[in-house]
């Protein structure tokens, strides 16, 4: 019985180390930390997870989170903007920055750079339907300035030029290689409020 207990703690200890920021000597805290605290912590986080488990999900069509049984905020109205992330902790990130008030896209990842190499889980061909159907008027593009984010930026470019839609991309502030995710409020307020056109040639 002891064994099976120090075994539980100690995959519980694994999985934690496995989050980002997080390695076995912070995991092993957190865990000592909800262990301590068993019905105030622990018993609540274990409902919680279950929770979210079972019942949120990512919208096929936006890449957002939304509840299994309803529907998602993208198909709540026609709207003008979709600024296009790369990932859910870009668009809270934007979000918490009050710069930006519109809707998101959440490709879910980049378009390796390298072409011998796929991503076949972004939503990509979504983000061209979204566009279409509801006639919207300007996309903007928020990926990353890496080699993988700009390749993805070039390729949504692409996608749409044929379209009516002003394409603009985030502006200076913006340093290169660097990941939305990381950014403070003020560089991505001076990225937004900049913003420019992208170049068709």
């Amino acid at each position: 019985m002891t064994s099976n207990n120090v075994k539980a703690v100690d995959d519980l200890v694994k999985i934690i180390s496995k989050l980002p920021g997080l390695g076995p000597k912070s995991a092993k805290r957190i865990v000592l930390k909800l262990i301590n605290n068993r019905e105030e912590l622990l018993k609540n986080l274990t409902n919680t997870l279950a929770e979210v488990y079972k019942n949120v999900v990512r919208c096929k069509n936006c890449g957002n989170l939304k509840s299994t049984n309803s529907n998602c905020i993208c198909a709540s109205k026609k709207y003008e903007q979709i600024c296009v992330v790369e990932n859910i902790a870009d668009m809270w990130v934007i979000e918490s920055s009050g710069v930006y008030k519109g809707h998101y896209h959440i490709l879910g990842g980049t378009l390796p750079a390298l072409e011998s190499k796929k991503n076949d889980g972004l939503l990509l061909s979504s983000l061209i339907n979204r566009v279409k159907k509801n006639s919207v008027k300007e996309v903007i593009l928020a990926t990353s300035a890496t080699i993988e984010g700009q390749t993805t930026a070039h390729y949504i470019q692409d996608s749409l030029k044929d379209s009516k839609v002003k394409i603009s991309k985030l502006a200076q502030g913006l340093p290169v290689g660097g990941e939305i995710e990381f950014l403070d409020d003020g560089t991505l307020f001076s990225a937004f409020k900049n913003r420019g056109p992208v170049s068709t040639d």
